[in-house]
């Protein structure tokens, strides 16, 4: 028993991690922590802070070029974009707080897509995205004029702040879809409304929605995760079976001696 516990032991310190050999965060992941630092300033309304994290950021993007993964040219037009839009809502005198709020998010996103590659931030704004097109639909639907403008206003923004993101991880066929069905809906609001022809341009841009976030929710888990516990498990199944037939050997042995001592 006690060689189980050793060996159970010795198995769980050299799979833990070590923090001296930790893998140090690339020059992007360094960039991300920036962009999340902006993000909080401005959700405090600290709006100079925010500024001189932004400008931190350009500093340090500036000089890691070509030392990280090599960007392409719409990652970098994306990235300069939506850092532009971050810096102008820091300055701005009249930018609403709402808006200053997506401008940063939008960059924060834009940062997280590019240097993760897992599951990226802006899928987190799923239910956000659906419950905005889901009360639309619903409105117009009902024949809500108003509340389909407001519902569907709500959807275009959440949808704007994703978009840049979005633009980084689905493929271009799938983003030409979307486009042209919101683009319909956007543009007819008033054919749309209350009329049942319109209902299979809702039921489609929902389902090219949720297929939008469902195939990036799916498990992104790396393979050298699953090594270690596929690793982990052989190994203490290995350890459980070999101290099981030490186990069994040992009793064999005694009840060998056992009928020895019966006999003589």
């Amino acid at each position: 028993m006690k060689i189980k516990w050793f060996l159970l032991i010795a198995i769980i310190i050299m799979l833990a991690p070590n923090p001296v050999n930790a893998e140090q965060p690339s020059p992007m992941e360094k960039l991300d922590d920036i962009s999340d630092e902006a993000l909080q300033m401005v959700k405090f309304h600290r709006y100079d802070d925010a500024k001189r994290l932004l400008d931190y950021f350009t500093d340090q993007f500036t000089s890691i070029k070509g030392k990280d993964k090599p960007l392409t040219v719409d990652e970098l037009r994306i990235i300069t974009v939506s850092h532009d839009e971050a810096v102008e809502a820091t300055v701005s005198p009249s930018m609403k707080y709402e808006e200053r709020l997506n401008k940063l998010t939008k960059f924060r996103l834009v940062i997280d897509a590019i240097s993760t590659s897992r599951q990226p931030l802006w899928t987190e704004m799923k239910d956000q995205v659906m419950s905005a097109f889901q009360h639309a639909k619903e409105a117009a639907y009902k024949g809500d004029t108003a509340g389909f403008h407001s519902n569907f206003n709500s959807f275009l923004s959440l949808y704007n702040v994703i978009y840049p993101s979005i633009k980084i991880d689905v493929p271009v066929e799938n983003i030409q879809k979307l486009d042209a069905k919101i683009n319909y809906i956007d543009e007819y609001r008033t054919r749309v409304v209350n009329n049942a022809e319109s209902k299979q341009e809702f039921e489609g841009l929902e389902t090219d929605l949720k297929n939008l976030f469902d195939n990036m929710d799916q498990d992104q888990a790396e393979p050298s995760i699953w090594w270690v516990i596929i690793s982990t498990g052989s190994i203490i199944i290995m350890t459980l079976s070999y101290v099981g037939f030490r186990k069994y050997q040992g009793d064999k042995s005694m009840k060998k001696d056992r009928s020895r001592d019966q006999k003589d």
